[in-house]
């Protein structure tokens, strides 16, 4: 079985895809102003700690068991567990969460691609018209902009893990951090940007509080694409040559970096756009920033670059944000194709037909949510009001879900599989791992505190979300 399943073709090819995995919307927005919104270079340094001391043994887990088992993370579950029913509950979790995760990522994603094109369409101007984005979630437009997204995702993953998703890292990484490197140049040059700067870098203490410290661990767990299975397939897809510990801090470093240096644009801009921004007034949403707000800082920009000169700087940022998005995309849609595929011994494109037939329709159920459809606009109430059930796929299965999902990894690989068979699978590529001071901590680590503090993030956020309630 281990030699006909497929693999990354190089490791940089992993790192950049597992990269990619992790880099999205929430890295390139709503990182920036989280740590604009709680106390600047505190946040960053309780984020930067939190993704070495909880998220890299995390990672480090799921690469482990996905690499030993040679699974989709179900299948990992069933192979540790011997097919104990309980603990398949872990497995479907975190095989039907990736698969939700898709649908609404995929709704994002086409507005993004939407506003895109608008904005080479030389609509810029219209974007920052407060109407614009509501008219435009609720046009026949989101249904083409659906098939084009289904039609991008189908395309990379029919290749396979080399040819489709390696390759199409390997162009869009790359790509990527080539045009973060270049928006950020010229934010930075812009009036006002170093106020911007100054408020991200230079640390308020006095804005560090229990929220706060939760609200950085979160971002840390769920930036890097823990808790939803993607480790676990990709670990899968791993050489056994290839150090694990080496490139789970890479993937971490690589994700760190692309939220930081987000920060020295989204800021920059920000304050450029209005030197007297209270970033405590900023919303939480990103979905909210990037197409009501960011577009307004884009056009202001005409003053000094022209009205086409600001479209372009418009233009490379959704782009950039699109990549970002694709390349998530892409990764979370492999989690569920690859378990059918495992699980019911079907070929790729068998396995890819069937999960995005149904993706597809689910997706059209939350696109339609806005308004289109009374019924999945007004589907549920909870948390002191009325949900879309775009809102309720979004708040269960990325708000609430994923720490439970992290939670379960941390049993299995410390309570079934035991740490000596992860500590015997991290030493394969990794020699220097053996005894090492990260062996030790990752040990201890995620057989105490880390699944507590999981357990305890979820259940808090269950509390918070559904019942308006707080442990904190």
């Amino acid at each position: 079985m281990a030699t006909s399943r497929e693999q990354f073709g190089s490791r940089l090819g992993f790192i950049l895809a597992a990269a990619g995995s992790a880099v999205g919307i929430g890295n390139l927005v709503g990182f920036p102003v989280n740590a604009a919104k709680n106390g600047g270079a505190a946040f960053l340094l309780l984020y930067a700690v939190f993704v070495g001391l909880i998220c890299l043994p995390v990672m480090m887990a799921e690469l482990g068991a996905g690499r030993s088992s040679r699974k989709n993370p179900l299948g990992a579950y069933q192979h540790f567990s011997q097919g104990r029913s309980l603990w398949s509950i872990g497995g479907w979790l975190a095989l039907i969460t990736p698969y939700m995760i898709a649908v609404f990522y995929a709704v994002i994603t086409l507005w993004v691609l939407g506003y895109l094109v608008a904005i080479v369409s030389g609509d810029l101007s219209a974007l920052t018209n407060p109407d614009y984005f509501g008219d435009f979630i609720d046009s026949p437009l989101v249904f083409v902009y659906l098939a084009i997204i289904a039609g991008l995702v189908g395309t990379i993953l029919h290749f396979g893990v080399k040819e489709g998703i390696e390759r199409g890292a390997k162009i869009m990484m790359p790509a990527l951090f080539v045009m973060l490197l270049g928006l950020v140049a010229f934010v930075l040059t812009r009036d006002n940007a170093m106020l911007g700067v100054k408020y991200y870098l230079i640390p308020d203490i006095s804005k560090i509080n229990a929220q706060v410290i939760n609200g950085a661990m979160a971002q840390a767990f769920f930036s890097l694409s823990l808790g939803m299975g993607i480790m676990i397939t990709y670990g899968s897809y791993m050489d056994r040559q290839n150090s694990i510990p080496g490139s789970a801090k890479m993937v971490a470093l690589a994700d760190t970096g692309v939220a930081f240096t987000a920060g020295l644009l989204v800021l920059p801009a920000i304050f450029s756009f209005n030197p007297d921004t209270n970033p405590a007034d900023l919303s939480d949403s990103s979905v909210s920033l990037i197409f009501t707000f960011l577009p307004k800082i884009f056009l202001a920009m005409q003053a000094s670059v022209g009205y086409w000169g600001a479209s372009l700087v418009a233009a490379v940022f959704f782009l950039l944000v699109f990549f970002a998005a694709l390349t998530s995309l892409v990764s979370i849609i492999e989690v569920p194709v690859s378990g059918v595929m495992d699980q019911k011994g079907s070929t790729r494109n068998q396995a890819l037909a069937g999960v995005g037939l149904t993706m597809v329709l689910v997706a059209l159920a939350c696109t339609v949510s806005f308004g289109i459809v009374d019924f999945l606009t007004h589907f549920i109430s909870y948390g002191g009001g009325g949900r879309s059930f775009f809102d309720l796929v979004y708040d269960v299965f990325y708000d609430t879900i994923l720490p439970l999902n992290g939670f379960m990894i941390c049993l299995l690989v410390t309570y079934r599989w035991k740490k000596a068979g992860l500590n015997e699978e991290l030493e394969h590529g990794a020699p220097d791992f053996k005894g090492s001071l990260l062996e030790r901590y990752s040990n201890f680590a995620l057989s105490t505190f880390i699944p507590l503090i999981l357990l305890f993030v979820f259940i808090n956020t269950v509390l918070n979300k559904f019942f308006e309630m707080s442990l904190i």
